[in-house]
């Protein structure tokens, strides 16, 4: 949470030198537009090394490689007259290690968690993410009016520091087995596996749809102008909504544990994504708009819990690395897709025809995916699925550590199969 928050930090500071050094709005989108390519580098090169190393010491050089990054900007800020080509280099540097640090703290949580916590702890770490988001874009604006943006980028380094030592004292993280040689060939293993496990490929296709069709985003400037007769802080409206619904969302799922079929949870999620981007588009009096868009972010963020249970449930923990690396490629992809889609879409029939058609291409996509895969569907969670007895047996069969005890035991202290009872 420290280091997110550091990390918001820096994001809303880049943004906002940027504009101050050259008075462009297309520069922001280009230093913005510059993280993609080693954001998607990172996330499929970095998850054949986070399941061939000792996740723990991937998260150290992370941090470090992290932190330099924030710090080139801060030198930079304390020039006398701040360059441009370090919002593009640093940035970029940094975007190609957050994928590989994601991949790796997605792969170690399964080893630190008993299976009966998994889900509730997908959901604290969901809360405490979304708080971030509100927390550190906030004292963004009151540091840099205050203190400058030298003093905002040093605190995000300080961030990683406090990271770098937390993460220094967990256990040793080696991947199931020993870890697999990291290349081409554990790549290609994991892109395999995706395909092959069709809960996850279904978990993975269908939040890809929702991004691509029904992500509103790109929209809101236009919506905010023609339609709701305001400006910038409408638009400003129409950015905090979904995530003040995501926040909402993510202190009440705590109980996401108890459900036991999950596909079908994540079905009704984001078919009520869909629903209510469609709603948006129809209605032109901006409190409903806003109370849509709160309900959609409230359902995203659900719906995020319950995919992410699919994803460690049904991914052996030496292949954790490269599955969680793919799906945030998707995460970190979709979303800029669907801002292509919207503003392709906008132009040739309108902003509004663009908001509600994505959201019904959203539900549509839903629903073909449950119908083309009904292993997603019928997926039940494992540990949701009965006793503790059977839900063991599960998580053996599933190739996690079994909850207990004993599992507890091996887990911490890194022994046995992998640093767990399997």
């Amino acid at each position: 949470m420290v280091a997110s928050v550091g990390s918001q930090l820096t994001v809303v500071a880049v943004g906002y030198q940027t504009y101050r050094l050259t008075g462009s709005t297309a520069m922001v989108g280009l230093v913005s537009l510059g993280q993609l390519v080693p954001l998607l580098a990172g996330s499929v090169l970095g998850g054949p090394a986070v399941d061939a190393w000792d996740r723990r010491k991937v998260m150290l050089v992370t941090q470090v490689l992290l932190a330099a990054g924030c710090a080139g900007l801060a030198i930079n800020a304390m020039l006398g007259h701040p360059l441009l080509w370090p919002m593009f280099v640093c940035t970029a540097e940094s975007a190609a290690f957050q994928s590989v640090d994601w991949a790796a703290r997605r792969a170690s949580l399964r080893r630190l968690v008993p299976p009966a916590d998994l889900a509730a702890a997908l959901s604290v770490q969901s809360a405490g993410f979304q708080a971030t988001l509100v927390i550190g874009p906030a004292a963004a604006g009151v540091l840099i009016a205050h203190a400058g943006f030298a003093l905002v980028y040093w605190l995000n380094v300080a961030s990683f520091g406090v990271a770098f030592i937390t993460v220094a004292r967990l256990p040793a993280l080696r991947p199931a087995g020993g870890g697999e040689r990291a290349g081409l060939a554990s790549l290609i293993g994991g892109v395999r596996y995706l395909r092959s496990s069709r809960p996850l490929a279904g978990a993975f296709l269908i939040d890809l749809g929702a991004m691509v069709f029904g992500m509103p985003r790109a929209l809101f400037p236009a919506l905010a102008a023609t339609v709701y007769h305001g400006g910038a802080t409408t638009v400003g409206y129409l950015n905090a909504a979904p995530g003040l619904g995501a926040l909402i969302g993510s202190l009440l799922t705590g109980h996401v544990g108890r459900v036991r079929r999950v596909g079908r949870a994540v079905a009704f999620c984001v078919v009520a994504w869909g629903l209510a981007i469609t709603g948006f588009g129809l209605v032109s009096w901006l409190p409903a708009a806003l109370a849509l868009l709160v309900l959609a972010g409230a359902a995203d963020v659900v719906s995020s819990v319950f995919r992410m249970i699919i994803v460690q449930q049904s991914t052996p923990d030496a292949l954790q690395g490269r599955v969680n690396s793919l799906v945030f490629a998707g995460l970190t992809g979709g979303p800029r897709l669907g801002d292509a889609e919207s503003g392709l879409v906008a132009d040739v029939a309108g902003p509004q025809a663009a908001a509600w058609s994505g959201g019904l291409l959203s539900v549509a996509t839903a629903v073909v995916t449950c119908w083309a895969i009904p292993q997603f569907w019928r997926y039940q969670s494992a540990v949701a699925a009965g006793p503790a007895g059977h839900a063991g047996q599960a998580a053996a069969q599933r190739g996690w550590p079994v909850a207990g005890a004993a599992g507890r035991d091996a887990s911490v202290t890194g022994q046995g199969a992998g640093g767990g009872v399997s």
